[in-house]
């Protein structure tokens, strides 16, 4: 049956138009499965510098607003593409004052967030409901994601409380929220006595953006089922919203993330030098070599195994208890590829052992999208060892791609990846649960021991690669979701 419902999803980043995390991920595949099952699916993102306009074919609509903030008035414009190779339209809030940076969060110059965060989401929220009254097109369901769009339900619903409009809010990553000093309420156009003790405006004395799209929304959902629980249990996994969070824990839902099968995809995958499959692995092994070359390490040392990472260099994605354990893990006889960015302590540690031990490890201290396919199509082990993990998505690639992942049992890690028996024939990867560098190096040392047995290792492989991880089941509960809020909203059920 194919929907007739329609649909924006609003968010600060959509691949392949901006990309910082899994958010702009999730903004740029989820659609395209929507719009296969008839869903009048739209997007609205900012329009950043970065953003090249004339390779998306991004055309100016016609269409310019004035949006009041606080004593201000600023100028924006609404421009318009398509998402590369199909009809789903994607619009681009433009201002120059806010969005027309080298950054998306950050300022490439101090690393650190632009001290006026607030004001451009502020202004992102209001120029979103600017724009749709601009197009003459009114959603029958809002899907608002993370702190940035978290106003949006809140103004709409406050300005127009008779709109028969659903509202759908994602959190991809709750560590994320958005707060502010009061000063901002003044920009928002709301009044302070919206903002006494414990309501949706106030949090410890700051204004929380994440709060308010929880609080407004009318289904809330988070990217993985179990970190759906996670964040509803302690201040660690729920940053202080966790009783938030509980109050609304009856339309609180957890939807796994989907992978886009014609981006990563071994067979048809044009970043990687030989494409193959699960009946011929023989590419992958011929894709190691060429990865060990490219970064430096032994390329003939192909039945040495290769562990790599790819992730942003902090302590969420469990560098705090992998680096006291490195020097035991290249005692072995394994070889360590990272590839990511992040916290200069952790990128100094690693370009020094990757001195130290440089035909044991490389350290790529980047961000390279086609090298980042590379390694997944070369490395036999996709280390994961994160403190939380909403959802992950690079456990789903390295499966699809026949790279056996280790992970810590955390959030969308706990659901997608099972411990691995190989005299069973059953599970896809190996998986640790204490939060230690020892359980983790023992999960490392479990793997390259079943390394050695190549039979059933490409047994493990091949079960890996069987893994449905594409978006239509995921899209299927999205539009559940999605109707879920619009009888909230239209008929109270």
């Amino acid at each position: 049956m194919r929907e007739q419902m329609k649909v924006l999803l609003v968010a600060a980043e959509a691949y392949p138009f901006a990309k910082v995390g899994g958010l702009a991920d999730v903004a740029g595949s989820l659609p395209k499965p929507l719009y296969d099952r008839g869903v009048d699916i739209r997007v609205m993102i900012p329009l950043y510098d970065k953003i090249d306009r004339e390779k998306f074919g991004i055309e100016y609509c016609g269409v310019d607003f004035d949006i009041e903030m606080g004593d201000e008035v600023v100028k924006g414009q609404l421009l318009a593409a398509k998402f590369p190779d199909s009809e789903i339209p994607i619009y681009f809030i433009e201002c120059k004052k806010y969005f027309g940076r080298p950054g998306i969060y950050t300022d490439p110059e101090t690393g650190e967030a632009y001290p006026d965060d607030g004001e451009r989401f502020v202004f992102f929220s209001k120029a979103i409901i600017e724009g749709i009254h601009a197009l003459g097109w009114t959603p029958d369901v809002f899907h608002a994601n993370d702190y940035q769009t978290g106003l949006v339900p809140a103004l709409i619903k406050i300005k127009y409380p008779d709109a028969q409009i659903g509202f759908l809010y994602s959190i991809h990553n709750l560590a994320y929220q958005g707060r502010f000093e009061f000063e901002i309420l003044d920009i928002i156009g709301i009044g302070k006595e919206l903002a006494y003790p414990m309501a949706p405006f106030e949090f410890f004395n700051k204004v929380n953006f994440m709060k308010v799209g929880i609080s407004f929304a009318d289904i809330v959902n988070t990217v993985s089922p179990t970190y759906a629980k996670e964040i509803q249990t302690t201040e660690e996994y729920g940053y202080g919203l966790e009783g938030v969070l509980r109050s609304v824990s009856d339309r609180l839902f957890g939807v796994i993330n989907g992978i886009d099968s014609s981006v990563w995809n071994p067979e048809s995958d044009k970043n990687i030098p030989y494409n193959y499959n699960a009946d011929d692995l023989s590419g992958k092994r011929m894709c190691k070599a060429a990865l060990l070359k490219e970064v430096g390490l032994p390329s003939d040392a192909l039945d040495i195994p290769l562990i790599a990472m790819i992730s942003r260099l902090a302590d969420q994605k469990g560098f705090d208890i992998l680096l006291p354990v490195m020097e035991d893990i290249l005692k072995d006889k394994v070889m360590f590829l990272l590839l990511g960015t992040g916290n200069k302590k952790y990128e100094a540690a690693f370009e020094k052992l990757a001195l130290k031990y440089p035909k044991k490890l490389a350290a790529v201290i980047d961000f390279k999208g086609p090298l980042a396919h590379r390694i997944e199509a070369g490395a036999d082990m996709f280390l994961m060892p994160s403190r939380y993990e909403p959802c992950g998505l690079n456990q789903m690639y390295s499966m699809a791609y026949g790279t056996v992942p280790v992970v810590r049992k955390t959030g969308g890690l706990a659901d997608t990846v099972k411990p691995a028996n190989l005299e069973k024939d059953t599970g896809n990867g190996f998986v640790f649960e204490e939060y230690s560098g020892k359980a983790l190096l023992g999960a490392v040392r479990r793997a390259v021991e079943a390394f050695k047995d190549g039979r059933a290792w490409r047994k493990l492989q091949g079960r890996c690669m069987s893994e449905d991880f594409t978006w239509g089941a995921s899209a299927d509960k999205y539009i559940e979701l999605y109707r879920q809020a619009l009888a909230l909203r239209r008929y109270g059920i």
